[in-house]
């Protein structure tokens, strides 16, 4: 297929001929889906690592949420940034430096010495985790023009998305029971050469926006904004709903990403343009991502707990229990991106796939003390597998599909800022809602009584897992609401379609 060029400043080497071209993207995509597992991992990673950190580090259960937090607020509140660097600086220069700041951060927590050393770590990979994920979802939108080639691309990189916590799970616990705790983050090191090394060779710079200007006033909005939101609902985990540093942060959030969408609209050079969020399946698919990543938590947090707590699992086989769901996630991608959406449409693809995961969810409060992982758990996870592969390959597709070069750095870290933005959400809530699950279940009984303690903890998971259910149905109606009918359409003009920059 012939490469289409627009206007930009290139850097680097000479354009590579269609031909060359052609062997090269899946290369490419070998080497973005590398990357993107390394930043989608670590939001999980460290969390079946943490004990071992604690008793190492030696700091109190009240400070080990800003292990995760610490990374979660860098990240969701920096995301549009770093996109928009990608798109003033290039892409290139972005992906590069993110993985080499990424790789960095993962030595120096790798190496802490001290709690706040970690946190310090950990926020850094969120800094630099912030500029690489954007780059990356951006070159692979630019990379692969052809709609067949297209929708392979975006259902691998869809499936690394959604199975990239369950990865993390599994790596995590291996790492840790074989290793050491350290090594949770000493192998970002590993695959961060990997990338950059082929980063390196495979891509040459383009800068789309070369001509634009960084919008700081809407830059400080949406960071303070995003920050305010993400640190409202953490703190919502481990404060009241009515504590000030809960509705306090949130309404601040609130306020100030309203203001920030004001100013969007009289900007001369605007951060997230407006013609990014009116196309009604783009934003369709924002919402969908956004739905998708509070959902996700009560498989992965709660359904983690019970395997190990209840079920006895250690760390390695608790991440070896979540393969089945990978597998089957990514075999659905690939049918939901190639097959499904090219041939009926993503209204009728995208809310089937939220309610199978739906159903999925629902068996899952099922489960009970002494289930058994092959009837309870089981084949559970293979159906909200397959259900979340017909929903977050074509949603991440569909969300920057068509969109403007100028824009396909801001446009790509906003899906991820509704998954992170999706994951706090999530995460707060369900937290809250299990929380008073369990303490309901222990009103008027002997709390000290065993069974009665492991049937509270049955209790706040089934009222998590109900509640992302919920979740899903919430996103099977609004997807159906708002994604139009048909089949999608290629852009055939060159300026609204995805573009090859090598």
């Amino acid at each position: 297929m012939p490469q289409t060029l627009t206007k930009g400043t290139r850097t680097g080497a000479m354009d590579a001929s269609p031909a060359e071209a052609s062997k090269r993207r899946w290369w490419i995509l070998a080497i973005i889906g590398i990357a993107q597992l390394m930043v989608v991992l670590d939001a999980t990673i460290v969390n079946i690592a943490l004990p071992s950190a604690q008793a190492d580090l030696g700091f109190s259960d009240g400070n080990r949420q800003w292990i995760v937090t610490a990374y979660s607020l860098a990240f969701a509140s920096l995301l549009l940034l770093g996109g928009r660097i990608a798109d003033l600086f290039g892409r290139k220069t972005a992906f590069l430096v993110g993985i080499a700041g990424f790789a960095a951060a993962s030595m120096l927590g790798g190496v802490s010495t001290s709690f706040g050393m970690l946190v310090t770590a950990r926020a850094l990979q969120g800094v630099f985790g912030a500029l690489l994920a954007p780059a990356a979802l951006s070159l692979l939108n630019t990379t692969f023009t052809d709609a067949k080639e297209r929708a392979k691309a975006f259902s691998v990189y869809g499936a690394i998305a959604g199975a990239g916590g369950a990865v993390g799970l599994l790596l995590g616990g291996v790492l840790t029971d074989a290793l050491d705790w350290r090594w949770t983050l000493f192998v970002n090191v590993v695959f961060a050469i990997v990338a950059f090394a082929g980063g390196w060779m495979l891509l040459t710079n383009h800068r789309d926006a070369a001509n634009s200007k960084l919008d700081l006033p809407g830059t400080l909005l949406v960071s303070t904004g995003l920050f305010s939101l993400v640190y409202g609902f953490s703190n919502a985990e481990t404060h009241d709903w009515s504590s000030p540093a809960t509705w306090g942060f949130l309404t601040a959030g609130g306020i100030l990403l309203a203001a920030f969408a004001w100013w969007q609209t009289r900007a001369k050079h605007p951060l997230l343009p407006m013609r990014v969020l009116l196309d009604r399946n783009r934003a369709a698919s924002f919402i969908t991502v956004l739905i998708t990543g509070a959902g996700m938590f009560g498989v992965f947090l709660f359904l983690t707990y019970y395997l190990q707590l209840n079920l006895g699992f250690s760390p390695t086989k608790t991440g070896v229990a979540f393969l089945p769901m990978m597998a089957a996630l990514m075999v659905m991608a690939q049918v939901s991106t190639t097959i499904l959406v090219p041939r009926i449409g993503p209204k009728a693809v995208i809310p089937a796939g939220f309610a199978i995961a739906a159903v999925g969810m629902a068996w899952l409060t099922g489960i009970g003390i002494g289930s058994s992982f092959s009837t309870a758990v089981l084949p559970q996870l293979l159906l909200v597998g397959a259900g979340l592969g017909m929903v977050m390959p074509p949603a991440m597709s569909m969300a920057t599909s068509g969109i403007a070069p100028e824009d396909a750095g801001v446009a790509s870290a906003t899906v991820n800022t509704m998954q992170q933005v999706g994951g706090s959400i999530g995460t707060a809530l369900l937290n809250t809602l299990a929380a008073s699950a369990a303490t309901s279940y222990l009103s008027g009984k002997d709390a000290t009584d065993k069974l009665v303690q492991a049937q509270s903890t049955i209790e706040s998971y089934t009222t998590a897992f109900w509640w992302s259910a919920g979740f899903f149905v919430a996103g099977a109606l609004i997807a159906f609401l708002l994604y139009r009918r048909g089949k999608l359409e290629q852009a055939s003009d060159a300026s609204a379609a995805p573009v090859v920059h090598m």
